[in-house]
């Protein structure tokens, strides 16, 4: 059988791609898999904030129409990349066992966010880790930075910022968890919704395909994302909105933690419930409307008037 997939072609999507490639040759030995690099629009710009661009299929939309044109047969997506509403005629085939989904502080000066002083300046490209540092510590400067991991790294160096937020699962991944200082935990700060998980896309009506995917789903993690991208399209949220969220699965229940906050962190609504595994997606939409409730509505609504 020969298959094509279809990647960006950061170091970091070439080794998803790479690592899903080989759990399925692992799975189905003599399958024949062909690698297709497609540039996104958010590859392509890459001087301006995520936020004020927006990102309803910013990295996935020219690889998605790959797969509906037939030019390939599965995406490989960083979960959180990928918008809660798929495009009619495509679905996830796939959502492998989750990597560590917390973030990470990276400093040639500090060893922990606890230890950064007023004025600190802290390079990060998410409006979500932006609210909670400042929410943590207010006198924090906060520096945009845009980039691949690697990139940021390199600008992170060059100019001497105090510290570089990152996600820790793409530091594992690349070989870099020797520059992570600090772990952080989510009591300071909730990752973003699907933080760690990789998604693997394809047609709906591919069958062949689907059931090559089969084996390499994890349950768990499936039923822990969908409960977050629930949480998340209940607040209509995404990258110009501070939202995050932390989703464990263990003994039959899930239990599922959120947060949406200001901008400059001013304000923080958190919630947490606890639901069968069962029903995943309804959990994520009831803490939507618990965060909503306590007063998440009017701080999305404040955010939004001044986008």
């Amino acid at each position: 059988m020969k298959i094509k997939a279809g990647t960006r072609g950061s170091e970091l999507a070439l080794w998803q791609t790479n690592w899903v490639c080989s759990r399925l040759k692992e799975l189905h030995p003599g399958i024949e898999i062909e690698i297709k690099i497609i540039k996104t629009q958010g590859d392509k710009i890459l001087d301006i904030s995520l936020s004020k661009i927006g990102d309803k299929g910013l990295f996935t939309k020219a690889i998605e129409d790959a797969l509906l044109n037939g030019e390939i047969d599965f995406a490989v997506h960083s979960l959180k990349d990928l918008p809660t509403s798929l495009p009619e005629g495509l679905c996830i085939a796939a959502v492998p066992e989750r990597e560590a989904r917390q973030d990470a502080f990276i400093s040639n000066k500090y060893d922990s966010l606890k230890d950064l002083p007023a004025g600190a300046k802290v390079a990060t490209g998410s409006l979500r880790r932006k609210c909670q540092l400042l929410h943590m510590n207010p006198g924090l400067e906060i520096i945009d930075i845009r980039g691949n991991v690697n990139t940021r790294l390199k600008k992170f160096e060059e100019n001497g910022y105090d510290g570089l937020i990152l996600a820790y699962a793409g530091l594992k991944r690349l070989g870099l968890a020797h520059y992570v200082k600090e772990v952080i935990g989510e009591d300071i700060m909730l990752p973003a919704v699907s933080q760690g998980a990789l998604a693997i896309e394809a047609r709906t009506e591919d069958k062949t395909t689907l059931e090559v995917f089969r084996p390499l789903n994890h349950d768990d993690t499936r039923m822990c994302v969908e409960a977050e991208r629930a949480f998340l399209h209940a607040l209509e949220g995404g990258c110009q909105i501070p939202i995050g969220v932390f989703t464990n699965a263990e003994n039959g229940m899930i239990n599922i933690k959120g947060m949406v906050g200001s901008i400059d962190g001013s304000e923080v609504i958190k919630a947490e419930l606890t639901a069968g595994l069962n029903e995943p997606v309804k959990a994520g939409e009831d803490l939507g409307k618990i965060i909503l409730e306590k007063g998440g509505k009017k701080i999305l609504d404040d955010i939004r008037k001044g986008i």
